[in-house]
């Protein structure tokens, strides 16, 4: 795909650059001036009305006798499109655009007939700081050669919004005439919310600790779309689990609190997942060797794996073309999968793409996968962009980031990759957390804190936000990460300075926010007790009830279709796990009564449909959530889709994106959600494949499509890269390969075996047998075979 800056029409003045006077609150009646286009304006459009668009096509915008009411309607026709759309829109004017007030909601309403089915609703909003900027598409218009009404309801107007401007985009040859315009705001009809618990757990929900262990050391979470969840261990980063061919993964079923230990064929053990449209799992690669002191690092294998939900088995695909311990794993619009990164066989660096076709259900050969050759590191954060371009946020596991910019857009179909400005800190964002912000059509990326194995300093508070909608996207500062409480080694104390965290998880939930929990201050050791809750609306952080568990490396937290999260494991340098599961109920549901859906009409979705729902009262709105395949404070497929909404009492259509790179293919959590913010619990949908978009395009927008960043392309064919047996930040000289002696202790700790070895019995790691002959830390002082002995601290 070509991407270019074209010059819009119109909506060209995205910018601060039109100053509107005060505006007038809001009308009852219709907001729309000219809605039949009765009066004449200039430029040959009616009054109130101008042309927009963008892209490479050929159009007509002309007045039509061929009215639903009166002597006039708008007709907008494309007769050769590349890209881009077409479009009349309210005009951007204080006399003409509606005045609209923050946090209100807006029904429209327009009649039209239409020879394409790539025509949509499309909205802009006036920022009274940024100036107007596009706001989100609301519904596909289906082709009509009749006069048909189409109404939609928008979603709340964000703060600092005064004003709007809607009108028909039109993105495929064909025309759309429409007529009879209207616009009103909705009455609120939800009285406010009413505390049901404590005022503590009203402002911040609370954390419980279920009485049943994970039977597992589950380092992976998958959110199936039977409610249950997957949790794989493999060998749980135990070597004699690895030894003794004993690999695990269990499924847990919320409904009854019960876990079923599934026979696992290989060690899955930091492998990569992903589900695919069908609902089954992708697992690939995993870990084929533990390292060996003095010789290799960890090794990733070629076998790739699907677990099938409905029989709760494995069954193995062909081979991968490298192996990949800790690859990542990004489904594409069209149901396939990419993935990048990780180790191969020989522990040095994966630089091999790897394609899975779901047409073919496999991977494809070497030879039909495009290939740059270019090194992402482990568990690469790759975040797919509303145009089918992946976006990686600089979000990776183990030491430092990627040359250049420690960000970038990588265009498959060009085989180009860009360097996108702006990340801080970008080698300290070791085992920090990417989001796709809620609703996915606003295209922001949201990065939290992080560390660095390799230096091991103290984890930092930085977040950074994106917004991808920009013709030259750049990160920008974000709010800190709040502080919490620190285990240092002899109880929580509070963190000071810029004490932050790595192992991050950050979990998409259905009122729009983000909850950021779990974490460590240094490389395995030092839990953080911290929780709180983005608010993309507002750009802040509010604190919330800390997880009374340590959750730092291998740990995961995700959300259940009841609207709760949940929170597993924990395996700190001395290797042991915690198997203890955390559940933590948001402020959210404590609210009052919850809505229900108390039916779905049809599970089977296609792009661009309109599906009917019945609900018990009315909703604010509805969405679309990914259900989550988590590991490493990683899961780029997580996002939620916004589903515009027609209110007919509790009859409520919601009007699904044409855009499959909005929502990839596959199974989702349909939540409804009240004016107080509170969810339903979720309803499974199933959106299908690319095919059920029959002959209609997606809408895509002329976002990030004047990248100034450095391009490359493709490379020089090369095996790998090269890459250091202590990747994992973890000494292998001292006691079993499942503990992680860290190569460099934290600062403040002296590099004396004394500080050292009180350090290391401070974290509980015990006794620490010498591998070999090297002592590389001089822990051994008295060269007995053991570290930290009295003789090694006493002299």
């Amino acid at each position: 795909m070509k991407h270019r800056r074209t010059a819009l029409v119109g909506v060209g003045a995205l910018t601060a650059g039109l100053l509107l006077t005060a505006p007038q609150p809001a009308e009852a009646a219709n907001l729309v001036r000219n809605p039949g286009f009765e009066t004449a304006g200039t430029d040959g459009m009616p009054y109130c009305w101008e042309k927009s668009g963008w892209g490479d096509n050929d159009f007509a915008f002309a007045t039509t006798t061929d009215a639903h009411s009166g002597s006039q309607a708008m007709k907008v026709t494309l007769t050769r499109r590349v890209d881009g759309d077409r479009k009349a829109l309210i005009t951007e004017s204080t006399d003409c655009a509606p005045v609209v007030t923050a946090g209100q909601q807006y029904d429209l309403s327009l009649w039209y007939k239409s020879t394409t089915p790539d025509t949509a609703v499309t909205l802009f909003r006036h920022d009274t700081t940024a100036g107007w900027q596009y706001w989100t598409d609301l519904k596909t218009l289906d082709m009509a050669s009749a006069y048909t009404q189409a109404t939609v309801r928008t979603p709340e107007v964000p703060a600092g919004t005064d004003r709007i401007t809607w009108g028909a985009s039109v993105y495929g040859t064909g025309s759309v005439t429409t007529d009879d315009y209207t616009m009103e705001q909705v009455a609120d009809a939800v009285p406010p919310a009413q505390c049901t618990g404590t005022n503590a757990q009203c402002a911040d929900g609370s954390w419980s600790v279920l009485p049943t262990r994970n039977p597992v050391r589950a380092m992976h979470s998958v959110v199936l779309n039977n409610g249950k969840v997957l949790l794989i261990a493999g060998s749980g980063n135990s070597e004699e689990n690895f030894d003794a061919g004993t690999f695990t993964s269990a499924v847990y079923d919320p409904a009854d609190g019960t876990y079923k230990v599934i026979p696992t064929p290989k060690d899955m053990f930091c492998s990569g997942h992903v589900q695919l449209q069908d609902g089954r799992v992708l697992v690939m690669s995993g870990n084929k060797a533990y390292p060996v002191a003095g010789g290799h690092g960890y090794e990733g294998y070629k076998d790739s794996y699907i677990f099938d939900p409905v029989t709760e088995t494995y069954s193995r695909t062909n081979d991968l073309n490298d192996g990949h311990w800790y690859p990542s794993a990004t489904e594409l619009g069209n149901g396939d999968v990419i993935s990048f990164g990780g180790l191969r066989e020989d522990s040095s660096g994966s630089v091999t793409a790897e394609y899975w076709s779901d047409a073919q259900q496999k991977w494809l050969g070497l030879a039909d996968v495009h290939q740059t050759w270019s090194y992402w590191g482990l568990y690469p954060s790759m975040i797919l962009m509303q145009d089918g371009r992946l976006f990686y946020s600089g979000s990776h596991v183990f030491g430092n980031n990627i040359p250049g910019t420690g960000s970038a857009v990588y265009d498959y179909g060009a085989n180009t990759i860009t360097q996108i400005p702006g990340l801080r800190n970008k080698d300290g964002r070791d085992q920090s957390a990417s989001v796709l912000l809620p609703p996915a059509q606003d295209q922001k990326v949201l990065t939290l804190g992080g560390g660095n194995i390799d230096s091991n300093p103290d984890a930092n508070r930085l977040t950074d936000l994106i917004d991808l909608k920009d013709p030259n996207p750049s990160y920008v500062a974000g709010p800190p990460l709040p502080q919490g409480t620190v285990d240092l080694g002899n109880g929580p104390v509070a963190e000071t300075g810029n004490q932050g965290k790595m192992y991050v998880s950050a979990v998409l939930l259905p009122d729009g926010k983000v909850l950021e929990t779990g974490g460590a201050l240094h490389n395995r050791a030092n839990p953080v007790y911290e929780s709180s809750i983005y608010d993309p609306d507002t750009n802040a952080f509010d604190s919330v009830a800390a997880d009374p568990e340590a959750r730092g490396y291998h740990s995961s937290a995700f959300l259940l279709p009841d609207g709760r999260v949940m929170a597993t494991g924990d395996n700190p340098g001395n290797g042991t796990w915690n198997h203890n599961v955390s559940i933590y109920t948001p402020p959210y549901l404590y609210k009052g009564a919850r809505p229900a859906i108390t039916s779905v009409i049809n599970q089977e979705w296609k792009y661009g449909d309109t599906q009917r729902i019945t609900v018990d009262r009315p909703i604010a709105k509805a969405e679309l959530i990914r259900p989550a395949a988590v590991t490493h404070s990683s899961d780029p497929n997580q996002r939620f889709v916004d589903l515009p909404l027609s209110v007919d009492g509790d009859n409520v259509d919601l009007n699904v994106t044409s855009n499959p790179d909005l929502a990839p293919p596959g199974w989702y959590m349909l939540f409804a959600v009240d004016a107080n913010g509170v969810p339903s619990v979720a309803k499974w949908v199933h959106l299908q494949g690319p095919a059920a978009l029959a002959d209609a395009s997606p809408h895509v927008h002329a976002f990030a499509d004047s990248l100034a960043g450095k391009t490359s392309g493709a490379g020089k064919k090369r095996a790998s890269q090269p890459v250091s047996t202590t990747i994992s930040g973890c000494e292998r000289h001292y006691g079993s390969v499942n503990v992680c002696v860290p190569t460099v202790f934290p600062a403040g700790v002296e590099k004396t075996a004394a500080a050292r070895c009180a350090w290391l019995k401070t974290n509980q790691y015990g006794r620490l047998e010498v591998n070999g002959k090297d002592d590389p830390l001089g822990l051994d002082r008295d060269q007995d075979g053991v570290a930290c002995g009295r003789g090694d601290v006493g002299r």
